[in-house]
C-alpha cells in the first residue's frame, strides 16, 4: 500500500464515521494540516502518526509480508 492508498483508506474510514478532519486530528492529537497531508498522500508516513490516526478511527494496523 502506498501513501496515496493509505490516505484514501483513512479518509474513507473518517467519512464513514461522519468525523471532520478537525475532530479526527483532535482525537489523534495531531494538527489538521498533518491529517490533510496524510489523507492526500503528501505527508511522509510516520508510524506514530499513522498509529494515532488509525487508533482514533478504530482501525488496527497489520503487517503483510511480501
Amino acid at each position: 500500500m502506498d501513501a496515496a492508498q493509505l490516505g484514501a483508506a483513512l479518509r474513507a474510514r473518517r467519512r464513514e464515521l461522519h468525523l471532520t478532519q478537525s475532530e479526527t486530528a483532535d482525537l489523534a492529537d495531531i494538527s489538521t494540516r498533518v491529517l490533510s497531508d496524510l489523507e492526500n498522500g503528501r505527508e511522509t508516513v510516520r508510524l506514530d502518526i499513522v498509529t494515532a490516526v488509525s487508533s482514533a478511527l478504530g482501525l488496527a494496523l497489520t503487517v503483510q509480508r511480501a
